[in-house]
């Protein structure tokens, strides 16, 4: 505490010495929206300042974005705004793409919009458990942040306005139109301790290329390394029998890169992204626009996966095909691009906007540095490299809205909208190569067969209404109703109520009742995989399956909800705007990723069991054997990999039962019912300071509640654990833990921007309140097997960026991200990491750090950054 006081001095002592420089001009471009600016989200009238909105909703400029540091908009969004949490780690696919969740809901009940037009998902959806689990957002590291005017975040449910997945809130991306000058800017910044390395070149200009046109066009490469935030590897490393044994067999381990941090999946995968967006329009004058924008990406990011040790592949011989072991490599190439035209303007007193918008995600899925263990034991030959397969989605949807001005005798016209939506969603997965899907296929990721493969498609046909009225002039009623058709759930219709009442000039009530429906992505319902890790086996099985419904999993049925929301706003001085909104949300079977249900689980011994390894079994109970080793589930997962299961998961490598070994399945379920309660608070106030500049002061926070009310029963063809049924729940206790406690309960962020002259200072000092999840000891810890918490402690973290004017149009700035370096609370020693590290597992190098922080597990983060203004 001690070092943070001083640092945060020495901050504030910069400060105040930056101070004593000559005042100059304040660039107006670095400014924050204000409440005058106008609005488009959130509301069907034309010409609606922030300041008067029903609903509650933040404005984040150009300027503040970029003032992040890293060039992410997730991360942008996420330190900016405290009801933003970005997803800090990913597993096996997820590492590529990263998501956010808004108000601890998951990333799906949050609708993206680019321009005001529906942004597509991606292809790559979530498998895990938690409030990420699902996930198939769009994927925003391809939107520019350099392309972007400003972002408006509506935090309050817009089903009714915007589409029935609208639950959490809408984040509207508006790009900048601008026909003539632009900006060049270079980012280069790496972690303090290690790896990260980044560097971003992105360039935005604007011209005409003829008259009444604008063409406004940003690119952007980017490159980041991997890091590593994992430990040594004592399965290969230290004083346990284990490292004795692979050593004295296989010396040759000790020439593995990195020895002995050979396992590196703890940490960022490398990334190389090349980004394009374009916005353009044509004006034919008295009000008529034809426009049209896109955007087009291609990303190559590989991800460590867990080390194999050189027993894994051998010859029939016993020869290793890797003498020292490998590491593999879980690579995508992903191609993502969209399109939108349209045409706008006046229609009679009205207005009309009809468009149409097509996105395209592909995610092709590679192997690097492998093997497939069955193939080379069996033929002497092996690829080590392999594509798995591709995932594959589109979103076609069409658009027609329309606004009519009604005069009714009330302190203002009324304000009439109403519109149409066709949309086509597609979902499929391409097999992959058949090596990768061969005996137990490529090591550290199962290719997909021909049984994965398929082609899916949903249409969906909406109508909405929406009627704006002021029975005075203090007093804004707006009301929406959608009614929408899907080719595979059939209808349903919602509705929003808002309204909002100034009191005064200074002071003004708003509230919002609404309801939502979203019908479960077609990845969620198709969604068909295997993985393999180098001692398990799990699979999910398509939720509209004839696989899922054998085992009692029937196809899944849309999520409902219900928003109650109420707050105030208040203008106590002409520079002070204060907001408080809070939210109640009640999500009806929401759908989650189930439980693992086991076939084999290896720490869960027979009775009598006996082997040299017995005193890592967990202590015999009959009900908990029965549990954790179902042959209905075995034999499931058997025939999806042909017939049998890879013996290194049943036995280990002196012929006894695998301890670390399990075969399990998944599916993705109406699994509980979840409430969400909460406040946000917003305060902004700007201060002249006269010969000492100006500072804009910030203060955003949001407390947040996540409870599961209830969970669904388990199909009856699984067994149910008598002794202790959350063994056997359709959800895990893990998963419910995490819905429940891995998003902060109370978050804020305090923000200062000071100017004078050339010189600005960005400080952001975030709250993050403590965390948990659970998670079970390992057999020879002092709780043999029990569950422990696992927290992350609240913490503050600090963020700090110096810019300079050298000239006229360029800019010197450099800063940091988390700029103490501050670190997740570490997993228990005693109950966790000493066990695992006594036993040689391997999992002792990949569990330092847990992954829910919601600050992430890296550290802190220093940048520099060039920008040339034309």
């Amino acid at each position: 505490m001690q070092f943070r006081e001083t640092a945060s001095f020495t901050v504030l002592a910069i400060t105040l010495a930056l101070a004593a420089t000559p005042a100059l001009a304040q660039d107006s471009a670095s400014a924050a929206p204000q409440g005058d600016d106008i609005i488009v989200t959130g509301t069907r009238v034309t010409g609606l300042r922030a300041a008067d909105s029903p609903a509650p909703i933040q404005l984040l400029s150009a300027a503040e974005l970029a003032r992040t540091g890293q060039p992410d908009l997730i991360q942008a969004l996420a330190q900016n705004l405290p009801s933003v949490q970005a997803q800090a780690f990913g597993s096996d696919l997820q590492a590529h793409n990263l998501q956010m969740k808004l108000r601890g809901l998951s990333p799906n009940h949050t609708l993206v919009l680019l321009n005001g037009k529906r942004r597509h998902g991606t292809a790559n959806v979530s498998i895990a458990g938690g409030p990420f689990g699902g996930s198939a957002a769009p994927d925003i590291s391809f939107i520019l942040p350099l392309s972007i005017d400003h972002i408006e975040v509506l935090q309050d449910g817009a089903a009714a306005q915007y589409g029935t997945d609208a639950i959490a809130g809408v984040i509207n991306i508006i790009q900048k139109k601008a026909d003539h000058g632009g900006m060049i800017t270079a980012t280069a910044g790496r972690y303090y301790d290690q790896g990260g390395k980044t560097y971003a070149i992105a360039g935005n200009v604007g011209f005409a290329p003829f008259e009444n046109a604008f063409v406004n066009l940003t690119v952007e490469k980017k490159r980041k390394g991997f890091s590593f935030r994992g430990d040594i590897n004592p399965q290969v490393y230290g004083n346990n029998t284990v490292a004795a044994r692979y050593l004295s067999l296989y010396p040759a381990i000790k020439n593995l890169p990195y020895y002995p941090y050979t396992n590196r999946i703890l940490g960022d995968p490398s990334i190389d992204q090349t980004s394009v967006m374009a916005n353009a329009g044509y004006d034919f004058g008295n009000g008529y626009e034809l426009y049209a924008f896109g955007s087009y990406g291609h990303k190559y990011a590989r991800a460590y996966e867990n080390v194999r040790t050189p027993d894994v592949i051998v010859s029939a011989a016993g020869v290793p095909f890797y003498p020292a072991g490998f590491q593999p490599l879980e690579a995508v190439r992903e191609t993502d691009y969209a399109v939108t035209t349209g045409f706008k303007g006046p229609l009679g007193a009205g207005t009309f906007d009809i468009a149409s918008t097509y996105g395209d995600d592909l995610v092709g899925v590679h192997v690097e540095n492998s093997g497939n263990a069955q193939l080379y034991r069996a033929t002497g030959f092996t690829p080590t490299e392999f594509h798995n397969g591709d995932f594959k989605a589109s979103q076609w949807t069409n658009t027609l809205d329309l606004t009519y001005p009604i005069e009714l005798g009330l302190a203002e016209p009324a304000n009439l909208a109403g519109g149409l939506e066709w949309r086509r969603d597609t979902y499929g997965i391409v097999s992959g190569d058949p090596a990768s899907y061969y005996g137990g296929g490529a090591q550290s990721f199962f290719g997909y067969s021909p049984n994965d493969a398929g082609n899916h498609r949903r249409t969906n046909f909406s109508q909405y209404l929406d009627l704006s009225i002021k029975p005075l002039a203090a007093w804004l009623i707006d009301g929406a109703i959608r009614h929408e058709h899907y080719s595979d759930f059939g209808d349903t219709t919602v509705f929003k109520l808002t309204s909002r009442y100034d009191l005064s000039d200074a002071f003004a009530i708003r509230g919002t009742v609404s309801t939502g429906f979203r019908a479960p992505t077609l990845a969620e319902g198709f969604y068909s995989g295997i993985n393999v890790a180098p001692s398990g086996i799990s699979g999910v099985l398509p939720a509209n399956s004839a696989a899922g419904a054998a085992l009692g999993f029937g196809g899944l049925k849309p999520e409902k909800s219900t928003n109650f929301s109420a707050g105030f706003v208040f203008h106590p001085a002409k520079r002070l705007t204060v907001t408080v909104d809070g939210y109640w949300i009640d999500i009806r079977d929401r759908i989650l990723i189930s439980s693992s249900f086991y076939g084999f689980r290896g720490q869960y011994c027979p009775q009598n069991y006996t082997g040299s390894n017995a005193s890592r079994c967990v202590a015999y109970n009959a009900d908990n054997y029965l549990t954790y080793n179902q042959t209905s589930v075995y034999n499931a997962v058997a025939t999806a990999l042909g017939g049998s299961i890879p013996s290194y998961v049943l036995l280990d490598v002196n012929g006894e039962r695998n301890i670390d070994g399990s075969v399990s399945v998944q599916t993705f379920v109406n699994g509980a019912k979840v409430r969400t309660r909460g406040v946000d608070f917003t305060a902004n106030y700007a201060t002249d300071l006269g010969n000492l500049g100006n500072v804009d002061w910030s203060l955003t926070a949001n407390y947040n509640e996540n409870k599961v009310r209830g969970i669904s029963g388990l199909p009856t063809p699984l067994y149910v654990n008598r002794t202790d049924p959350s063994r056997s729940a359709l959800i895990d206790r893990y998963s419910l833990v995490q819905l429940e406690n891995s998003t902060p309960k109370f978050r804020a962020t305090l923000g200062a921007f000071w100017t004078r002259g050339i010189f600005s200072l960005n400080l952001r000092e975030s709250y993050y309140s403590r965390v948990y999840a659970l998670e079970s000891t390992p057999g020879n810890s002092p709780l043999r097997g029990a569950d422990t918490i696992v927290p992350v402690n609240a913490a503050f973290i600090t963020d700090a960026e110096l810019t300079v004017e050298v000239a006229k149009p360029v800019r010197l700035s450099i800063g940091a991200n988390n700029l103490f370096n501050h670190y997740p609370t570490k997993r228990s020693a005693e109950n966790i990491r000493d066990p695992q590290l006594l036993s040689g597992s391997r999992t002792y190098s990949s569990n330092l750090y847990p992954t829910i922080s919601p600050y992430g597990i890296n550290g802190g983060y220093y940048y520099g950054r060039i920008s040339v203004k034309f």
